[in-house]
């Protein structure tokens, strides 16, 4: 029994040893092989440990110190919210050639996906031994998008400017002439010793008398202000075109190394967030690309669309400004619900400056014009890529209208799109843990909730209030 008793200790002691030994040659730059290697060659292990006695003490206050910290730091900012909304403004401005770059980037990436999907199969049948055929795919994709890109926008300036020059020049010529004949008939209706005749002549000299005080008060200083500004304009004109082509220039980087910024964002998101958290950013990401995809995407094409009927209608109708108006009716109908509107406004004013009967005809022709955009092209293009109802688009576009002007009027129907899909998922979420429907018709007029939470069918209500009767 000694002599066990003396090998289990013997062999306890030469494993101790040996674990010694190990951990002096890690001390020393060794591995227990007997290589040379640096302290941090391998990765260390860290947080299995638990947390340490200071650590669990300071927990115990954690939540309070980081609520008074918030507390300060929103009281503070709100003190120096002007200070923050310039620091923000510097940032934006600074950053405003990567906006553009990446905003061109996601209008090219459908165009570059497209040539890959058919370019791709074709340089691997007849190119086999190419030893990175997708970045060939790629490269081919990018110049063919900034190609079209460069098109449009040649074919647009070449279209637009001197139809615009024409119209002004147009303008110039005959509203003094247009203005003269309509005084004319001012003129005779206020020589009429009637009703109608005393209003416009009352009207008339009020205008007169206000126009005569705008001469002498403000035109001058507003002359003043414009030529003040002129310069300036011009410089803030030469640097947005500057900023265009420097986001040109990112767009084709970020096209480049799209995937590599992808896994790199999610990387980090697995990183910063719980896995549950971290897939339904993903899945929203996702679901925000399919919902402004969609609809920026086809709205540019239905715009298109709108603007060449819009041509080739007012040529049939032999219409002034066929072209600057169909430029002006497609523009504006990238806005949802009061874009057509929008366009159509001016346009008529300007065709009525013309000839008056054809302003009318025009009225009519955008009349019928939006009826098919809004009820056949729009829905076969778009869709329900947003699934808003009507008064939702309006609400959404009137309030991003309201907060960020024209680009808010665009963005706004989309972003309110994703808002919508994220407050019903939650809501669908509550309802499915009460393991109530979640269909919006089971909660018409007849159909309640119990209140030990049974849901209770209108057909059910309709039943029993036919059996009482």
């Amino acid at each position: 029994m000694k002599i066990h008793i003396n090998l289990c200790i013997n062999l306890y002691r030469k494993a101790l040893d040996k674990m010694n030994e190990e951990t002096g040659q890690q001390k020393q730059g060794r591995d227990p092989s007997g290589k040379k290697s640096g302290y941090y060659i391998n990765q260390p292990d860290f947080g299995n440990q638990g947390p340490s006695k200071l650590r669990q003490q300071l927990n115990r206050g954690m939540t309070a110190f980081v609520v008074i910290i918030a507390g300060m730091f929103c009281y503070f900012a709100l003190l120096r919210m002007d200070d923050i909304s310039e620091i923000l403004k510097m940032v934006f401005n600074i950053l405003r050639p990567i906006i553009y770059g990446l905003a061109i980037a996601y209008l090219l990436n459908p165009i570059v996906k497209t040539v890959e999907r058919y370019l791709k199969p074709q340089v691997e049948k007849y190119f086999p031994n190419l030893k990175k055929p997708q970045q060939l795919c790629r490269s081919v994709g990018i110049a063919v998008a900034l190609v079209v890109m460069f098109a449009i926008f040649s074919a647009l300036c070449n279209m637009l400017i001197p139809e615009l020059y024409r119209s002004i020049r147009n303008m110039v010529l005959t509203v003094p002439g247009q203005i003269n004949e309509a005084l004319k008939e001012i003129t005779e209706i206020m020589s009429q010793d009637t009703a109608l005749g005393q209003f416009f002549t009352t009207m008339l000299t009020e205008v007169t008398a206000f126009f005569q005080n705008w001469m002498r008060s403000d035109l001058l200083s507003q002359i003043n202000d414009f030529m003040s500004h002129l310069t300036e304009g011009v410089f803030n004109i030469v640097n947005e075109v500057m900023n265009a082509v420097i986001g040109i220039i990112v767009s084709v980087y970020v096209l480049y190394s799209k995937e590599k910024f992808s896994m790199q964002s999610k990387k980090i998101i697995y990183a910063l967030f719980k896995p549950r958290h971290a897939n339904m950013i993903l899945h929203l990401t996702i679901k925000s690309h399919s919902i402004f995809g969609g609809f920026i995407i086809g709205k540019i094409i239905d715009s298109a669309i709108i603007g060449v009927l819009c041509f080739i209608g007012l040529s049939v109708l032999n219409m002034p400004y066929t072209l600057l108006v169909s430029v002006i009716v497609g523009v504006t109908n990238v806005i949802p619900f009061f874009g057509p509107y929008i366009g159509a406004i001016p346009s008529a004013i300007l065709i009525m400056l013309s000839d008056p009967k054809m302003g009318i005809y025009f009225i009519l022709f955008i009349l019928v014009l939006q009826q098919l955009d809004g009820n056949v092209i729009g829905p076969k293009i778009l869709g329900d890529s947003t699934g808003l109802s009507a008064f939702w688009v309006m609400f959404a576009i009137l309030l991003g209208g309201g907060l960020f002007g024209f680009v808010g009027m665009i963005l706004g129907v989309p972003t309110f799109a994703v808002i919508y899909y994220v407050v019903n998922m939650l809501i669908n979420h509550k309802l499915k843990k009460r393991r109530l429907p979640i269909e919006t018709v089971c909660y018409d007029e007849f159909s309640y909730v119990d209140s030990d939470g049974t849901y209770v069918h209108s057909e059910r209500n309709e039943f029993n209030e036919n059996k009482g009767e």
